[in-house]
């Protein structure tokens, strides 16, 4: 019984053991006080009402969420369901996220092959879901070919065959402050650019993070990674072994300043799982294994200067690579992008150029971009125009201009043939 039941039923026993005195002295008095108790009885039953209907919408609302009421009998060989986990707002920590991609593309050569137009589809539906405030799982459906990591891209071809999809990431995440640990098939926890990795990668193994703010507003970073890239159950297997430190300025006025330095050792002790959309340009010997080893160096500045307002932010990127196990002299990579704009708020644009250099076993081709038909030694220009029609939308044309950077490893590429490859794609994400 509720503290406001058992006060009334209180109130209403005093008040009937005084009537019973008075009502001797004067009936009126009596008749009055009478009445008073039929009211307190009134409350006292409109209380006990309020308080079954409150303890049923408790019973309702421990059964919505699955947890058991500590007076409901459960079967032993039958656990209670666990509640879901709640944020503030009562919703459960379930976000779901996606994105899908319609391109046009028009490729064009000056000597060596015919112009062709194609179409690609680009569809990815991901999710994360929050077991605790520790554990998190993740994983995501992407089409395009899952044997081809640095593409979820589908070609309109085939006679209208259906399109493959496949999990690219499935993963457990444990945060502990100020580090994060992955393990599955992971996000790229690297600060990277398309020289060096290709933004659909996602490795397999092991990966930690670790962002600290200091007291200045500047940022540390640290990651690692150890990449299960090829295991052998019969002999040596290939993985890679990588770290990167980062360091991110406080805004210092219109400026903001940020450096990553890595170091990604390949040890490539098996290429079975390997193809030749994996080899790409890098230079094998007569057994079909790399001829180079890939010990890399990698440095990326970046620096933003928004003088001209938020809307057109000035921002510039340059990455270095340097492979320090090549076999070749071929062995370096940069890359230049200059951007203006943002592409944040309905109507907003953003003009960038790019030029980059990738000597031919100067990256790792098979997890590098492959935005161009060479993976490897070429030398390229890229002009990148986006706009922001709709919310949650964007269209993007792009423009590459490339060709090969020497000639012993150009191959059938024509070495003084400019190579052009546009691109037009309409995105719509959630």
């Amino acid at each position: 019984m509720s503290s406001e039941v058992r006060t009334a039923a209180v109130v209403a026993i005093l008040l009937a053991t005084a009537s019973s005195g008075a009502f001797a002295a004067d009936s009126a008095d009596s008749i009055a006080i009478r009445a008073q108790i039929e009211a307190l009885r009134v409350e006292q039953a409109r209380i006990a009402e309020m308080q079954r209907q409150t303890e049923a919408k408790i019973r309702a609302l421990e059964a919505s969420v699955g947890v058991t009421s500590p007076s409901a009998q459960t079967a032993p060989d039958v656990a209670p369901t666990a509640p879901a986990p709640m944020i503030a707002d009562g919703e459960p920590k379930l976000n779901v996220t996606g994105d899908l991609r319609l391109r046009y593309q028009g490729d064009y050569s000056d000597e060596d092959a015919r112009a062709r137009k194609s179409g690609q589809v680009r569809g990815r539906l991901g999710a994360t879901y929050a077991v605790n405030d520790r554990l998190t799982l993740g994983a995501r459906l992407a089409t395009g070919d899952s044997d081809d990591p640095n593409s979820t891209d589908v070609q309109l071809s085939n006679f209208d065959d259906d399109f493959e999809v496949s999990l690219d990431q499935v993963y457990a995440r444990l945060d502990f402050g100020d580090v994060s640990v992955y393990g599955g098939k992971i996000p790229q926890p690297f600060t990277r650019t398309d020289l060096v990795w290709d933004g659909d990668v996602n490795p397999d193994g092991v990966s930690a993070m670790y962002q600290h703010k200091l007291g200045s507003g500047a940022t540390l970073r640290a990651n690692g990674l150890f990449f299960i890239v090829d295991e052998d159950a019969g002999g040596a297997d290939s993985t890679l072994m990588g770290a990167q430190l980062g360091y991110d300025t406080a805004e210092l006025g219109d400026f903001k300043f940020g450096a990553s330095a890595a170091y990604y050792d390949y040890t490539l002790g098996s290429i079975v799982g390997a193809d030749d959309g994996d080899f790409r340009t890098n230079l094998r010997r007569a057994d079909g294994n790399y001829l180079s080893d890939f010990d890399l160096g990698d440095l990326i500045v970046e620096g933003t200067w928004s003088g001209l307002g938020s809307r057109w932010p000035v921002r510039f990127v340059g990455d270095y690579v340097k492979n320090f196990g090549a076999e070749t002299s071929e062995d370096t990579g940069y890359s230049m992008d200059l951007s203006i704009g943002r592409v944040t708020q309905p109507h907003d644009w953003r003009v960038t150029y790019g030029y980059s250099v990738a000597e031919t076993d100067a990256v790792f081709a098979a997890f590098s971009h492959d935005n161009i038909g060479i993976g490897t030694n070429y030398e390229l220009h890229a002009l990148t125009l986006d706009y922001v029609p709709l919310p949650k939308t964007l269209l993007t044309a792009w423009w590459y201009h490339y060709k090969p950077e020497n000639a012993f490893d150009a191959g059938a590429n024509a070495v003084g043939d400019w190579l052009d490859r546009l691109r037009i794609a309409f995105l719509v994400s959630f």
